[in-house]
């Protein structure tokens, strides 16, 4: 089977894997549900008697709640890495030494393929229900309507980079628990899917605006939102495309270094 072919196949397998677990379907539709539901709850008491903050107003923040609820929390790099870890300690990641295929690029199809089936089962019924519940502000313009699924494609790739770099790690670590666990606590902090960057002290925020893990969460909101103008969306993207493809050459190195490392303790 041509490179063409495979790769798709491998990212249908895992849509088509996802929907055996039906169970797990309706626990994370609605666990994202009340998730985004405290959100909107915690973002509404903040305002309380308060028209705007910084310029940001309520409405304002719970769309960015449901979009960083929702869509931008499409897919969770935990779930690679823990795979990851877990292929390292049974050892089955040596049968992928055996197959002609590049392991990140198989990894990245079959997370491709659980990403539709998120945004099918849980990330459109979510965001509709929220929507019709608290109401959701629509883009600010054309522009930044087609610039938002742009960045949002752009986030999911850095995000993967991000978990499969973790994930690689673990073959020199021999652990992939620690990995989640920092990667998690980093994007928690850094990526504005839980407060957005405008509300960082000024220093941090400085910092945190160029930090590709605000281009996980952060950006593609803003940009929705219309808080950067056409010619800063196009400045942000042009850095979050180089911040990509340096993490795509670290993971293509880190892979590389990886496979001589398993030739070698496997004789």
């Amino acid at each position: 089977m041509s490179a063409a072919r495979m790769y798709p196949a491998f990212a249908a397998n895992a849509f088509q894997t996802k929907l055996a677990y039906r169970n797990q379907v309706f626990s994370s539709f609605f666990g994202e549900l009340v998730m985004v539901f405290a959100r909107i709850a915690i973002w509404t008491a903040v305002y309380a008697g308060t028209a705007s903050v910084d310029g940001i107003t309520l409405a304002d923040m719970v769309t960015y709640a449901i979009l960083a609820g929702t869509v931008m929390a499409a897919w969770n790099p935990s779930h690679l890495i823990r795979d990851i870890g877990e292929a390292v300690k049974t050892g089955d990641v040596a049968v992928f030494l055996l197959k002609p295929l590049h392991y990140p690029l198989y990894l990245f199809s079959s997370q491709c393929g659980i990403l539709v089936f998120n945004v099918l089962t849980t990330v459109i019924p979510v965001t509709a229900i929220l929507a019709l519940t608290y109401g959701i502000m629509p883009p600010a313009s054309l522009f930044h309507a087609l610039f938002f699924p742009a960045f949002w494609a752009l986030s999911f790739v850095i995000l993967f980079l991000l978990g499969a770099a973790c994930g690689l790690l673990a073959f020199w670590l021999m652990t992939a628990h620690a990995l989640e666990w920092f990667l998690t606590g980093i994007l928690s902090l850094f990526s504005g899917n839980l407060l957005p960057i405008w509300f960082f002290p000024p220093v941090l925020a400085v910092v945190a605006r160029y930090l590709p893990f605000a281009w996980i969460g952060f950006y593609p909101t803003a940009v929705y939102l219309g808080k950067l103008s056409p010619g800063e969306t196009l400045l942000f993207f042009g850095i979050g495309l180089f911040w990509a493809c340096l993490l795509a050459l670290g993971v293509a190195l880190l892979w590389s270094a990886t496979r001589h490392r398993l030739v070698v303790q496997g004789g």
